[in-house]
C-alpha cells in the first residue's frame, strides 16, 4: 500500500516537474499579432542613453510586415557637428541590432531603418538592420520630412522603421 503510494506521489511530481520544464518555451512563444518587445538606446560623441523601451505603436508586430515614426529625443550636447548613432534589442530573446548612424551619416538623404526579422512558427530567430535612404516616394507625398530631419533646431526627430518579417525553412 505504501509503496503503491510513493509511486503515485513520484509520479505527479514528475508531470509537476515536467509540466514546469515546458513552461518557458510556451511562454516565449509569439502568436501572429503580438507585439514584440523593442528597446532602444543612442549615442552621440562618447555619450551614451541607457536602454529605453519602446512603445507598442513603435514595436514589431509579430508576423506583420509595417512601418512606423520612431521617435528620436535631441541628444545632450548635441551640435550638429558628430554623427547620432542608434541600437535597438529586439524580443523576449533579445536580439542586438549594433549601431546605425542615422544622423550626419555622409548622405544628404533621409534616412529609413529596415528591420527584417526572421521566424519560424512561433519563433523570433534573428533580426538584422541596416539604414537606407527613404524611398523618394515617401518624400514626395510629405515633402516637409527633409526640412524637419535636417532642421538642427527640430526635435525630436522621426525616423521611419520598416518591419519586414522572412518565414525562415529549418
Amino acid at each position: 500500500m505504501m509503496a503503491a503510494e510513493g509511486r503515485k506521489r513520484r509520479r505527479i511530481a514528475s508531470w509537476v516537474l515536467l509540466l514546469l520544464l515546458s513552461l518557458p518555451s510556451i511562454c516565449v512563444a509569439y502568436r501572429p499579432g503580438d507585439i514584440v518587445p523593442m528597446s532602444k538606446k543612442g549615442q552621440y560623441h562618447s555619450s551614451r542613453t541607457l536602454w529605453q523601451d519602446m512603445i507598442a505603436k513603435h514595436c514589431p508586430i509579430f508576423g506583420v510586415n509595417r512601418e512606423v515614426l520612431v521617435p528620436i529625443a535631441k541628444p545632450t550636447g548635441y551640435t550638429g557637428a558628430d554623427p547620432y548613432k542608434i541600437s535597438f534589442q529586439v524580443g523576449r530573446e533579445k536580439f542586438q541590432i549594433p549601431w546605425l548612424f542615422v544622423i550626419n551619416r555622409k548622405s544628404s538623404e533621409v534616412p529609413m531603418i529596415d528591420v527584417h526579422l526572421r521566424y519560424s512558427v512561433s519563433d523570433l530567430l534573428g533580426v538584422t538592420a541596416k539604414v537606407v535612404d527613404m524611398p523618394h516616394h515617401y518624400i514626395d507625398i510629405h515633402p516637409n520630412i527633409r526640412q524637419q530631419f535636417w532642421d538642427p533646431h527640430h526635435w525630436p526627430k522621426h525616423i521611419l522603421v520598416r518591419y519586414t518579417w522572412l518565414v525562415w525553412l529549418q
